[in-house]
């Protein structure tokens, strides 16, 4: 026999459902609207790096010169990160979004109109360019603000694919700027920034209204940075993040000069590269969720050493080639989708947005190192394999670091929670 709850506990039950329904419609739109900003401040930031070899070509630069270039807005975007994130702590992405993605507009007119005859000029526009890879260290803490611990890691990992907008700019940008002119990509980019920053301001709604002062943020930077597992994290989304926007922006110079392709096709491969990172992130994300996330870092690491090593044989580009760069696209993508989601997993939920802006600054570092020195190789020896030994030295170490040292703290902090 069955009985029938009281009235008021019918409206209870299905006012919670109806109440636990409209949470998760509400964070899946900001979750949505997060990474389409990331998103479009991605493509700004990536707009160089497609027309880096025609730059080159124009203004007779080296190859190291043309390695800076291209690495200029990674620097600013990854150092940006850090007041970036803390501000976010403090004041909310629902008005550092806006802020960003409409300051992100001046940078990219200045490069389109104004910067592309001197060089001095781009290296500046590529400075404040930077500006939009700072958006991470914003869509982060928002995320994880709106999601449950045992959703967060595919939530971030899903924001994650909005570095998926460098794979826009590497399908989109030398075939926008020959069929409109090299200025044309910047002011669409300009236009969709604009809207953006419009739609973000009378949409985005932060998961919490508790927000620390924004005054002190650098010693409240400086208190993180000192925080053992923002060091380990940091190393290891350096690794991970890093190596996937060192190729992300150096790719199509290096399959230019070391395969004689075209620019248009060395843009297109890197834009396959782009998209099978960028789909492999939320992979990481959700592994973790199920599995844990050192495991996964620790095979995504293992993997991308040989493959590296696979590729500093330069073999050629079909079948060898191919196979070992989307397959460090695949455990790059995979590892920097598993960090984020340790982020989550050993970060008290305050200090996400700090945490964040330091692991996604050191990412950052960890692609600006790259290219520079890829560019130093080839312009000294004629040759990248040195590059691709020292990425395989690198992610072993950061295999055996994982293991050992940040399973330990992973461990310790599970016990204490």
């Amino acid at each position: 026999m069955t009985t029938t709850p009281p009235a008021d506990q019918i409206g209870r039950h299905s006012g919670g459902s109806a109440t636990a329904a409209t949470s998760t419609t509400s964070a899946n739109r900001q979750l949505a609207l997060s990474t389409v900003g990331f998103a479009l401040c991605f493509w700004a930031w990536a707009l160089i790096s497609p027309l880096a070899t025609r730059y080159a070509d124009d203004l007779n630069l080296s190859a190291f010169e043309q390695s800076l270039l291209v690495a200029v807005p990674v620097l600013v975007g990854s150092l940006g990160r850090v007041p970036v994130g803390a501000m976010t702590d403090a004041v909310g992405a629902r008005r550092m979004f806006p802020i960003v993605s409409l300051l992100t507009i001046l940078p990219v007119l200045f490069v389109g109109y104004l910067a592309s005859d001197s060089y001095p000029a781009m290296l500046v526009g590529g400075f404040f360019l930077g500006l939009g890879g700072t958006t991470f260290a914003i869509g982060v803490p928002h995320v994880n603000g709106w999601f449950p611990p045992e959703r967060r890691g595919t939530a971030i990992g899903i924001f994650g694919m909005g570095m998926g907008g460098t794979a826009i700019s590497a399908f989109t940008t030398v075939r926008i700027a020959d069929k409109w002119g090299d200025s044309a990509p910047f002011a669409l980019v300009a236009v969709l920034l604009a809207i953006y920053g419009l739609v973000s301001a009378m949409l985005l709604r932060d998961a919490s209204s508790k927000r620390g002062s924004p005054r002190g943020f650098v010693g409240r930077a400086w208190t993180t940075l000192k925080m053992p597992v923002t060091l380990q994290l940091s190393f290891l989304y350096a690794v991970g993040f890093g190596g996937f926007v060192a190729f992300s922006v150096y790719l199509p110079a290096y399959l230019k000069n070391a395969y004689d392709l075209s620019q248009n096709d060395a843009a297109l491969r890197t834009a396959g590269f782009v998209v099978l990172a960028v789909i492999a992130r939320p992979v990481g994300g959700w592994l973790s969720d199920r599995i844990n996330p050192v495991p996964v870092l620790t095979v995504c690491f293992v993997g991308g050493a040989g493959l590296a090593a696979l590729a500093a044989f330069e073999r050629p580009l079909m079948p060898v080639g191919t196979i070992a760069f989307l397959g460090l696209a695949a455990v790059l993508g995979g590892a920097a989708g598993a960090c984020f989601a340790l982020v989550a997993e050993v970060t008290e939920p305050a200090k996400v947005g700090a945490v964040t802006g330091i692991v996604g600054a050191a990412g950052g570092l960890g692609g600006f190192i790259p290219p520079l020195l890829m560019g130093a190789v080839y312009g000294a020896s004629g040759d990248y394999s040195l590059g691709f030994v020292l990425l395989a030295l690198t992610a072993a170490a950061a295999a055996v670091f994982t293991w050992l040292i940040v399973g330990r703290t992973a461990r310790a902090r599970a016990i204490q929670t």
